[in-house]
């Protein structure tokens, strides 16, 4: 009996798929350590906390970083996922020669309900081994921010973050790499009406 070999795909390969047609318009996928796999569907809490997320940060950081939701961020050699919202570092071509890489990210944030196992444990190992400093998940299943930082390995080659601060919907958060910019949780995530 011959054994099942799963065929990876390396970034290059993954956007020649891209450039041959392979996807189907507006299908939403993405490279995660070489495989190519389907986004999950966004229900409205979600695309609403997205939405108000962008908003808020795009006003707090103005000019001072690039708030980029839903796009491509590179971590070689075969991944290309496209978190809900980045900080990236300024580039004067906005990022047109290339997509982020790790060291231009200055946080990356996932909006979670129903991909929130996903985020918490794929996402997280992907992004702490990037060494991307600072990931937060906007966890709508319990209505909090986990806000994952100093990202490390532990002696069995996982990969993982350090601290994990927990913050409720009414707390006020700093911005990693802006010390004086707070972001207002009331702000952002979706509010139920009575």
């Amino acid at each position: 009996m011959s054994a099942v070999t799963v065929k990876r795909f390396t970034i290059s390969e993954y956007h020649r798929l891209s450039e041959l047609g392979f996807f189907i318009e507006n299908e939403r996928v993405e490279l995660i350590r070489g495989q190519i796999l389907e986004m999950a569907a966004k229900g409205t809490p979600h695309s609403v906390c997205n939405s108000l997320l962008i908003g808020k940060l795009v006003m707090l950081l103005g000019k001072r970083a690039i708030v980029r939701g839903q796009e491509p961020i590179i971590i070689p050699p075969d991944s290309e996922p496209e978190p809900d919202v980045v900080i990236a570092r300024n580039k004067s071509d906005n990022y047109l020669s290339n997509h982020p890489i790790s060291a231009d990210l200055l946080l990356v944030i996932e909006v979670a309900d129903s991909s929130l196992k996903y985020d918490q444990e794929v996402k997280l190992a992907l992004y702490a081994e990037a060494r991307i400093s600072n990931y937060w998940i906007f966890n709508l299943v319990t209505n909090c921010l986990e806000a994952y930082s100093e990202p490390y390995q532990d002696q069995h080659g996982n990969f993982g973050y350090a601290n994990k601060h927990i913050f409720l919907p009414n707390s006020v958060v700093p911005l990693p790499g802006f010390p004086e910019l707070s972001l207002n949780l009331t702000e952002v995530f979706p509010q139920t009406q009575s």
